[in-house]
């Protein structure tokens, strides 16, 4: 058996058994591809090469083996390799966290924000920080600032330290348990947000692969807006703590456009480009926060 007919075999087990898809790839193929090249400690980008290269009996059974597993588990594929990959680069996940997939890595990499930031740009602020992924990009795009990476998960710290000695960043980042911005000094140039935004009746419907993550990272209340509303209003009530004259915050919140603008009507929202399209990640002024009553 080939490497591609081993992965076009697993693809079919996966499809088969209907396990869902969001955690890096979004297809059978794709997952399957990862999790063979993975198990046979081959370059995810090696395909190509090695397609038709033979797999022995026994490095065949212990890749069909991990294909059902992650059927049987439901667990992400990033759970069972123990990596994920934004932008390129590759951060250390396991269940204390959610598999990182933010939009806002999209943001940091093409530059499209960089206009709202300045030579004055050097305090970064990363909520809900998770495996520490976003500040790490963050402190890779920008050079000439240090991030804070904020989470109320310690499990979820532990994971991002990991990754910031894994990519030697611990001079430039500095990690903090806090709920929300309670434990956090500013003020910030750049906050980063991807906090847990999904309403309650998306929780109940998740497949098995999204409720395998982390609860807290994800569920925030009836509408989705639980912890957006706790924020603005702690931004609202102590401006200069958390944001300069300047300052801009990048939010994500991933399907819920209807229930944000219903939870923050006429909030001056600049709605961003992303490859899922414009209605996930939205930039916020210091000064669109403050002058919205509605925020």
């Amino acid at each position: 058996m080939t490497i591609l007919e081993l992965i076009e075999q697993g693809a079919a087990r996966l499809t088969e058994a209907k396990v869902a898809f969001g955690h890096g790839t979004n297809n059978a193929f794709d997952e399957a591809a990862w999790l063979t090249l993975w198990r046979l400690n081959m370059p995810l980008d090696a395909l190509d090469d090695v397609a038709q290269q033979s797999v022995a009996p026994d490095q065949a059974g212990q890749v069909q083996a991990l294909i059902e597993q992650r059927i049987t588990t439901r667990k992400p594929a990033a759970y069972l390799t123990q990596e994920a990959w934004l932008q390129g680069v590759s951060f250390y996940v396991d269940e204390r966290v959610i598999v990182p997939r933010s939009f806002i890595a999209e943001v940091l990499a093409d530059g499209s924000i960089d206009h709202w930031l300045s030579d004055q740009t050097h305090r970064v602020l990363d909520l809900c920080t998770g495996n520490g992924s976003l500040a790490i990009l963050a402190a890779m795009a920008y050079p000439d600032v240090v991030v804070d990476g904020v989470d109320i998960s310690t499990d979820a710290l532990e994971v991002a330290k990991i990754n910031v000695a894994r990519h030697g960043l611990d001079p430039r980042i500095s990690l903090i348990q806090s709920d929300g911005l309670a434990a956090v000094q500013g003020p910030y140039d750049l906050i980063l947000c991807n906090p847990p935004y999904v309403n309650a009746q998306s929780m109940q419907a998740l497949p098995a692969e999204y409720r395998a993550e982390p609860e807290l990272a994800l569920a925030s209340g009836e509408d989705g807006m639980d912890f957006t509303r706790a924020l603005f209003s702690a931004i609202r009530a102590e401006p200069d703590r958390y944001m300069t004259e300047d300052a801009v915050l990048i939010l994500e919140i991933g399907n819920e456009r209807p229930n944000f603008e219903r939870a923050f009507p006429g909030l001056p929202a600049v709605w961003l480009d992303t490859s899922s399209g414009a209605d996930q990640l939205l930039l916020l002024t210091r000064d669109a926060l403050l002058l919205d009553p509605a925020a």
